[in-house]
């Protein structure tokens, strides 16, 4: 029997086969889905809502001088929360984590839309984002608890397109709310969201709580994650570009800092295995923070646009949105791959498609851009989102089963938003500092950024190759496995069931 038929028929007969979009979202398992991805959803749509609401804002209540701290505070919450969503589950349990989320989502959403004075709106977005950190994390955390492991790869891609979604609908529904001078109405909008969301969370999420409490992540991990955080988005509007270099590699330092911390203290934010390179998660986790690096790009396209096509802004912005759509595009048929060596495979390609995609883009940059120029454009982004949606799946399936014991399997989900939100702010301070380096021409800036964050594919290619080597070896899924059985010692259970088994 061939490598191949084996796999096959081992798939065939596993416990728990493959699941699909219909069972996914069928009548067991949606309203589970809803709150997964509503949580999600709440977050990246009040993302790109408040940007596009914030000029009205300072027109109606003033603080321009604030402008960049309304997202600057918002992030610095997100990540503080994000990095205790493995400590907050196990003590108040599933669906009391989930109301302690969406409650402070909308208290903050509550002050920000009654806000006199922009000091008042800051202090609604940090207890906003305290929320919106919980609910990003919670998404990740509980697809291993709530789902059925064949549903793992749907429901993070069902979680992750979220961020496609809020692409598109913050900006639609907070321009047309501030077209006619009715900012607060769209904050009025997203707090119904957020109550609508909240009344589904009793159906869906069970009350239990975990039998063992990890201890609290270490205040200095967070304070260094926290600072990292800082400095990049201070970086991001200084007007000089040494100055944002000098402040990226002191937010490296600062993010290399936390890790060791986290590491000496045993795996607080990241789990233990993260730490070990024979295990595939640090090479998940880089793959993770690659990906996201590479959409910040995402943020320059619509000045790109205009400044290089013509394009009015709302026009612009829909062409920078192409990134998420076809993030959203590229994960809806890879998440349903089924075979164990197929996923590695398709994963590993995606990030190629992310160099492919971005690097013909920055090329084509030139001034005055013509209508087939900017369609080439668009498909070239588009062909880059999809390489990170294609590959994004599956890492995060392999690092939710990729843990040495299941003690960490919470701590390792919910690292992802971590992983995902500190990556974000260095990638659009990478972005940044390339768009300087490429002026003073906009053509330059465009084809410097682009191609330079495209690169980054290839790096991330190798990251997803090492990272799910297993899934390539016959007879094997998890490199633990193979630890295991050199020592003599019988196989990490997940669920009752060996890894082999559990990962089919």
């Amino acid at each position: 029997m061939s490598s191949d038929q084996g796999e096959q028929d081992a798939q065939a007969n596993g416990p728990s086969g493959h699941g699909s979009w219909g069972d996914l979202l069928g009548r067991e398992h949606r309203r589970v889905a809803v709150v997964l991805a509503g949580g999600v959803g709440l977050y990246a749509t009040n993302v790109f809502l408040t940007t596009s609401l914030l000029p009205a804002a300072v027109q109606d209540i003033g603080g321009g001088q604030f402008y960049a701290w309304v997202t600057t505070v918002f992030l610095l919450a997100s990540v503080i929360s994000s990095t205790l969503v493995s400590t907050v589950l196990p003590r108040l349990g599933a669906r009391n984590s989930y109301f302690l989320a969406l409650g402070s989502f909308a208290a903050g959403t509550v002050v920000c839309a009654l806000a006199p004075t922009m000091e008042t709106m800051l202090a609604g977005r940090f207890v906003q984002g305290l929320g919106g950190g919980l609910l990003a994390g919670l998404g990740y955390a509980l697809i291993r608890s709530l789902l059925p492991d064949r549903l793992w790869s749907l429901g993070t891609a069902l979680v992750s397109g979220m961020w496609g979604v809020g692409t598109f609908l913050g900006p639609a529904v907070g321009g047309a709310f501030a077209q006619f001078d009715l900012w607060r109405g769209a904050l009025v909008t997203l707090l119904a969201a957020t109550l609508l969301v909240t009344a589904v969370v009793p159906l869906a999420v069970p009350a239990t709580k975990a039998g063992d409490v990890p201890p609290v992540a270490s205040p200095l991990t967070v304070i260094l994650l926290v600072g990292a955080v800082l400095l990049v988005s201070i970086g991001n509007v200084v007007g000089s570009t040494a100055l944002l270099a000098a402040l990226l590699v002191a937010a490296v330092a600062a993010l290399t800092a936390a890790l060791a911390h986290d590491r000496h203290r045993g795996g607080r934010i990241l789990p233990r295995s993260a730490f070990s390179l024979s295990s595939p998660l640090p090479w998940c986790y880089a793959a993770v923070a690659l990906l996201s690096m590479a959409s910040q790009i995402e943020a320059f396209i619509p000045l790109f646009g205009q400044r290089l096509a013509g394009l009015a802004p709302l026009l612009a912005g829909f062409v920078g949105a192409a990134i998420a759509l076809g993030w959203t595009l590229g994960e809806i048929p890879s998440a349903s791959v089924a075979r164990l060596r197929s996923k590695s495979r398709v994963a590993s390609a995606g990030p190629l498609l992310i160099t492919a995609g971005f690097v013909v883009t920055g090329l084509l940059a030139t001034q005055d851009m013509g209508a087939p120029v900017v369609a080439a454009w668009v498909v070239g982004l588009l062909l880059g989102g999809a390489g990170i949606g294609i590959a994004w799946p599956h890492v995060a399936t392999r690092i939710m089963g990729g843990v040495r014991s299941e003690d960490e399997g919470d701590t390792a989900a919910a690292a992802i938003n971590t992983v995902q939100l500190v990556s974000n702010a260095i990638g659009s301070a990478i972005a940044g500092v390339l768009v300087h380096l490429g002026g003073p021409a906009s053509a330059g800036e465009a084809r410097l950024s682009l191609c330079g964050i495209g690169l980054a594919g290839l790096l991330g290619a190798w990251c997803v190759w090492r990272g799910t080597a297993a899934w390539r070896r016959p007879g094997a899924t998890d490199g633990t496995q193979d630890q295991a059985a050199a020592h003599g010692t019988p196989p990490q259970q997940t669920d009752g069931l060996p890894v082999a088994d559990a990962e089919r």
